[in-house]
């Protein structure tokens, strides 16, 4: 299978984006048409015993048609998320990209997620940045946890070659030894890489981090220059007040020489 055949097509993103939002519409267009119906129907009615009826069935409709409604649309919700489960496995065969780290934030941590909202409201080109190296963390903790669970199906075959002629357990258990010396290397360099990617996360965090001290810091002094160019309103008004006295002082005493 080539990488290509591991990404998402347009075809089946409109398919997810049709599931995420069906399931609240296959609530209503279950649940509402019969109670509609009744409910029109007794409106109709002249007859106040046919009147009742009708009532009785829009109620009895409704609660029906509720129960229903949440059945579709629970079932909906667990077909789209083992949907989604299937394809993550199959986009994550060769990496997971930046672009595809939006069918992943399941797998990022809380302060991940919160770490990206805030970056990706200060400064565009750190946000690409810190989104290409959760891919990368994602990428390491796969591999990682990959090669750990297929360590302990190694070892628990190991164990069951024991039970097996001498020849042929020889054989299994230096192929399976093999295996598990690969595996264990494998393991190792993911969580090298992911140990790297969890340290480039704080430095691009740091530095998001940075940058918006530094752009409140320029704002303020600003903000100073201003005020020091433009004095307060109260200050000024009180040296002209003090100044108008004076010249009044002034003239009065001019007047009495």
């Amino acid at each position: 299978m080539s990488a290509t055949d591991n990404k998402l097509s347009s075809h089946e993103e409109a398919k997810l984006s049709l599931l995420r939002w069906g399931a609240g519409l296959a609530f209503f267009i279950v649940a509402l048409p019969l109670p509609i119906y009744f409910l029109l129907r007794r409106l109709a009615a002249t007859v106040p015993e046919d009147a009742a009826i009708f009532m009785w069935l829009t109620i009895i409709s409704l609660v029906a048609g509720a129960l229903a409604g949440i059945a579709v649309a629970i079932f909906l919700l667990l077909y789209r998320r083992s949907k989604i489960k299937t394809l993550r496995e199959r986009i994550a065969t060769d990496g997971i990209t930046a672009d595809e780290l939006r069918w992943f934030k399941s797998e990022l941590t809380k302060d991940e997620r919160r770490a990206l909202r805030e970056i990706e409201g200060k400064n565009r080109l750190l946000a690409d940045a810190y989104r290409e190296t959760l891919a990368t963390r994602l990428t390491a903790s796969r591999v990682a946890l990959h090669a750990s669970r297929e360590k302990v199906t190694i070892k628990r075959h190991i164990e069951q070659a024991s039970s097996f002629p001498v020849v042929e357990r020889i054989e299994a258990e230096r192929d399976l030894q093999n295996d598990l010396t690969r595996l264990e290397s494998i393991e190792r360099e993911a969580q090298a890489r992911e140990t790297e990617s969890r340290a480039r996360l704080q430095m691009i965090e740091a530095a998001a981090s940075r940058d918006a001290t530094e752009a409140q810091t320029q704002l303020a002094l600003r903000r100073l220059e201003a005020a020091r160019d433009q004095p307060p309103l109260g200050l000024e008004a009180a040296r002209q007040q003090t100044k108008a006295r004076s010249e009044a002082q002034a003239e009065l005493r001019s007047r009495d020489l």
